[in-house]
């Protein structure tokens, strides 16, 4: 288990609780969505698991021990966001721009890690002089991808990849992520709305309503004979991203 939550809550002072008893685990090799509608939670979710704000109740735990976000857990779990434009900053060269994660593990800004992540996104290695404005959304958003896995992370976490693509470049996209996880031993939690890029990719889905985990469990199940009324709503009212 790589990372897992156990009863976690999350809430404001005053506030209606965002999230309410989430418990679920992200195994090595697994591959998992989180699906949901605007509002459910997902986001809430991600940035607990990733350290960026502690559960109201409940444990979040990496490796089996409760989270402290220290040099293991960095060098473990990266992510990446949905706006491709805004996640990279545009006064830096791509090098220095995927280089950051060494740089934060004190691993040093080794050039040649940082050639060999553009290279496992298919960008040439001239990419690292340059700067984020000469690219594409789908270019970008395989610089962010390569600064994630600069550092060989066992765990990824996408929040909504590919949403901000068109339809061309959302399944190139997928593909890339599809095959790192071969290439690189890569895991994926995914964030998402888009049910055909999750039967893509996820091989493990939970449903989220309303800060709630409704329904869980192999993605051909839940996507194919859901149980929850919520799943099934969900399922008739999403497009799907055709894939093949």
């Amino acid at each position: 288990m790589i990372l897992s939550a156990d009863g976690v809550g999350f809430g404001y002072r005053r506030g209606a609780p965002i999230l309410t008893d989430i418990s679920l685990d992200i195994q090595a090799g697994r591959n998992l969505a989180l699906v949901g509608e605007s509002g459910a939670g997902k986001s809430t979710l991600l940035r607990l698991l990733l350290g960026l704000a502690r559960p109201t109740t409940g444990v979040i735990r990496f490796d089996g021990a409760p989270l402290t976000v220290g040099r293991p857990f960095r060098r473990a779990v990266q992510a990446v966001f949905q706006d491709p434009y805004s996640s990279l900053d545009p006064r830096h060269r791509i090098g220095r721009i995927v280089a950051e994660p060494l740089r934060g593990l004190g691993l040093g800004a080794d050039p040649a890690k940082v050639t060999a992540a553009l290279d496992a996104v298919g960008l040439p290695a001239d990419t690292a002089g340059r700067y984020p404005h000469e690219f594409s959304g789908g270019q970008r958003q395989r610089i962010a991808i390569a600064r994630a896995i600069v550092g060989n992370p066992r765990l990824l976490l996408a929040d909504e990849p590919v949403s901000a693509l068109d339809l061309t470049t959302r399944v190139r996209i997928v593909d890339l992520l599809a095959s790192l996880c071969s290439s690189h031993g890569l895991t994926i939690m995914l964030v998402s709305h888009d049910l055909g890029v999750v039967a893509e990719l996820c091989a493990w889905t939970a449903v989220l309503e309303s800060g709630r985990l409704v329904e869980q469990g192999e993605t051909a199940a839940v996507l194919g004979r859901p149980s929850h009324p919520y799943t099934q709503r969900l399922l008739a009212s999403v497009p799907r991203l055709p894939l093949s």
